[in-house]
């Protein structure tokens, strides 16, 4: 027992600091890194006692969360699994067993296991958040509400809540709502959780970038890493603002950034597109062909780049067969509205446009505002001679794209 903690020491301490940036050195860790090392000192004295390894996965998870780094998810799975050889079926371990799901898009085992959770606490806040982050990754999104609206029911007003009301407001389509929430929730949040500060004005600035507020989403990126110097998330959405700005040098380079830092197969398709617009073709295409190697190779995990891999064969391997064929792999487990516009996308370009009108009009029905549905919406309209819905998508496209400036 004591070997085991004494690895698990040695292996938290060594990862929380080779995970650190130039701007967070070991003195100055980030609130997650902290906790891990607290966590593996709370190991090494009392290692038969289950609730280090809970701190420990906890902090795991939240390290994650910082960083992007889907590793973390695994560690924070191994701690798990001891926790529940010292103490098994204990609520606590479960309830983070959830979390470590969630994180590993693991969506219909997380859903399963939070609702047996519920069953067992029906009045447990928390419960219902991850009840509320299941049913949003599946595209459950009526269950999410009522789910969310226990949490406020149970506790008014408690910031966990508030994040989730405003996710489910954005994807509605209440953009003002969803700021409403969020600025709530960013006010409730310390200085002392500069991460989660960070994550709430990334999330606000996504909101601005999907509405055509480029400046007010420039602002809140910048702030964000300002709150968390090496906060990926942030990154990516400068990354977007530079790319609408078309300094697109710039964009490449905070990708590349946030690729090191989270190591995303995702993010070799965004910087490959960038490389592209860049006029970099070359890079940009051997970028492609590494991304599509690496996604090929998570395509059957639930933790995947599956979407962007059916754009990549959609709009630029143009192989629309291996597009649908990825998409319908995608679409057989969850139906959010990015997963149903992946799948209108590929049967779009299998010349099958009745389908893909039904799936894209699916996505939109529950209102959410982003450009690039709404473009998908329009050629897929077109192309099924939908002339009056294609001149409609067209307009809403044409107003989320308009910059601040010019409204």
């Amino acid at each position: 027992m004591k070997t085991i903690a004494s690895i698990l020491f040695v292996m938290v301490a060594t990862f929380a600091t080779s995970q650190t940036t130039p701007a967070e050195r070991p003195a100055d860790l980030s609130p997650a890194a902290r906790s891990m090392a607290e966590a593996s000192k709370a190991i090494s004295e009392k290692p038969a006692q289950y609730a280090g390894y809970n701190l420990l996965a906890t902090a795991l998870i939240r390290r994650a969360q910082e960083t992007g780094n889907a590793s973390f998810y695994d560690q924070a799975g191994s701690a798990i699994g001891k926790s529940l050889e010292l103490a098994p079926n204990n609520f606590e371990t479960e309830n983070i067993r959830v979390s470590v799901l969630l994180g590993e898009h693991e969506y219909p085992s997380a859903l399963d296991a939070a609702k047996s959770l519920n069953k067992k606490t029906p009045d447990d806040v928390m419960v219902y958040g991850l009840l509320t982050d299941a049913d949003v990754a599946l595209g459950n999104y009526r269950e999410a509400e009522d789910a969310a609206q226990w949490m406020l029911n149970l506790r008014p007003g408690n910031l966990p809540a508030l994040i989730r009301a405003a996710n489910l407001r954005e994807l509605y389509g209440d953009e003002e709502g969803s700021r409403e929430l969020l600025d709530l929730a960013y006010q409730s949040t310390p200085p002392s959780e500069p991460a989660d500060r960070a994550a709430l004005l990334t999330t606000m600035g996504n909101l601005r970038l999907m509405s055509g507020a480029r400046e007010g989403a420039e602002k809140l990126f910048q702030e964000a890493l300002t709150s968390f110097p090496s906060y990926p998330a942030a990154m990516d959405g400068l990354a977007a603002v530079r790319i609408h700005q078309k300094r697109y040098d710039e964009a490449i380079d905070l990708l590349r950034l946030s690729y090191r830092l989270s190591s995303q197969t995702g993010q070799l398709y965004r910087m490959a597109e960038a490389l592209q617009l860049a006029g970099r073709d070359q890079e940009a295409n051997k970028l492609f062909a590494e991304f599509e190697t690496q996604a090929l190779l998570e395509s059957d995990r639930k933790n995947n780049a599956n979407r962007q891999l059916v754009f990549l064969y959609a709009d630029h391997a143009h192989q629309p067969a291996k597009a649908l064929k990825i998409a319908q792999q995608e679409c057989a487990w969850r139906h959010d509205v990015y997963t149903l516009d992946a799948y209108a996308w590929a049967l779009h370009v299998n010349g099958r446009d009745g389908e893909a009108y039904k799936q894209i009009q699916a996505a939109l029905a529950v209102g959410i505002r982003d450009p690039q549905l709404f473009r998908h919406a329009e050629e897929i309209a077109r192309t099924s001679g939908e002339l009056a819905a294609a001149a409609r998508y067209q307009n809403l496209a044409a107003a989320v794209k308009t910059p601040e400036s010019e409204r």
